[in-house]
């Protein structure tokens, strides 16, 4: 971990369809903020371009780096519920009126 912020990454899946070299990955996110999620991609060698708005995808290799950088390993529900930025903000407004 960067400064004691959680980086998150969820469970590897399938996505057969992407039109990728690879099939196979998962979501990178921050659960605090954008500028340590970029900081910890750097550390890994992901080039900001590849951010997705709100998270990074990571293939299978560079997810068990980031595992071994200190990301912490949650479901993908706790993932979108933690996340930062808006997408985050929905799920937990969602789960806050359940």
């Amino acid at each position: 971990m960067i400064s004691g912020v959680a980086v998150l990454v969820d469970p590897l899946r399938e996505y057969p369809d992407a039109g990728l070299p690879w099939t196979l990955w998962c979501h990178m996110v921050s659960d605090v903020d954008f500028a340590e999620l970029h900081a910890f991609a750097a550390r890994l060698g992901i080039a900001r371009r590849r951010f997705q708005g709100d998270h990074y995808d990571l293939h299978p290799g560079l997810r068990a780096r980031a595992v071994e950088l200190g990301a912490v390993e949650v479901g993908t529900g706790e993932l979108v519920v933690r996340m930062a930025g808006a997408r985050g903000d929905r799920a937990r407004a969602r789960r806050a009126r359940a």
